[in-house]
């Protein structure tokens, strides 16, 4: 059975100047993060723009990463979309290119009942044989999976987790208190400043945009904490939490990109309608990655 675990970043997606994919920076994405420590995976998620592409383009990103990854990790996809057949038909994307996993988004947009989610993902799982995480991102989306509802689902054999991006620590604890005696299924926390937290309460990792910035860091949290060094996976989320909160400049994930960018890992800016973070931004962004270690003064 496949088990998520682990510190896994949703990756950004390169883009050159006119807006393509830019895939060598792709490819060295890969590696770093990687080389970094990290546990998985994550191309196409919120922080990856997954929005933003063509189904052709979906699996071009998927391919790439798949390829490069050359199995060190497992690869997850995202499958986002606001009809069930429409995931469907973009899980079968991402089985095409060759993925471990897939992490389907709630529906946007739409505001559905609890039953109508217990029936999109259900219906879902069904129709494709892969391991499946759920993603609760309420705060992008508007719709929230109650506990009650992933409980259900966590019964399904091929539904093996969800990612919990709600900011709400009482949500993730209630995911892992009424799944905790269900071994297939596991929690991922979604929100970085939340990670050792969640690990405290039993989730089995964390689905974590600033471990495309700081992959080393972020894994340390994870793999401290396994290894019974709490104080140090303490302040390794200390240390990470900066940067997170940092987030708030500018329209997400623009400053993961720029963060990136500062390292000196070109993988562009976020497409439009996404600009790119003010001068005085960019100043608070630099002395945050000064802070962390990660660039020089």
């Amino acid at each position: 059975m496949f088990k998520p675990y682990g510190i896994i970043p949703p990756v950004v997606t390169p883009l050159t100047a006119d807006g393509q994919i830019n895939e060598p920076m792709l490819r060295k994405m890969v590696n770093f993060l990687i080389e970094g420590g990290v546990h998985g995976l994550f191309p196409l998620g919120t922080t990856g723009e997954f929005y933003a592409f063509t189904p052709e383009e979906h699996l071009r990103i998927l391919q790439i990463v798949v390829d490069e990854t050359k199995g060190r990790v497992p690869v997850y996809g995202g499958a986002a979309h606001i009809t069930t057949r429409g995931a469907i038909r973009l899980v079968e994307v991402c089985q095409k290119a060759g993925v471990d996993a897939v992490s389907i988004l709630t529906p946007m947009f739409i505001s559905q009942t609890q039953d109508e989610l217990y029936q999109y993902y259900s219906t879902i799982a069904k129709a494709v044989d892969i391991p499946i995480i759920l993603y609760n991102n309420r705060p992008k989306t508007n719709v929230h999976i109650e506990p009650k509802t992933v409980a259900r689902l966590s019964e399904i054999d091929n539904i093996v987790g969800v990612k919990d991006s709600t900011g709400d620590m009482t949500n993730a604890a209630e995911y892992i208190r009424l799944t905790r005696d269900n071994e297939h299924f596991h929690v991922l926390m979604g929100r970085d400043t939340l990670i050792y937290g969640a690990l405290c309460y039993g989730a089995a990792g964390a689905i974590a945009s600033c471990s495309n910035v700081a992959p080393r860091l972020c894994a340390d949290i994870y793999d401290k904490f396994v290894a019974g060094d709490m104080k140090g996976a303490l302040e390794a989320q200390f240390k990470i939490t900066p940067l997170r909160l940092a987030c708030s400049m500018g329209t997400f994930p623009e400053v993961i990109k720029e963060g990136l960018v500062m390292q000196g890992i070109d993988v562009g800016k976020c497409l439009d309608p996404i600009q790119e973070l003010r001068p005085d931004e960019k100043e608070k962004l630099h002395q945050v990655l000064v802070q962390m270690g990660l660039i020089e003064g």
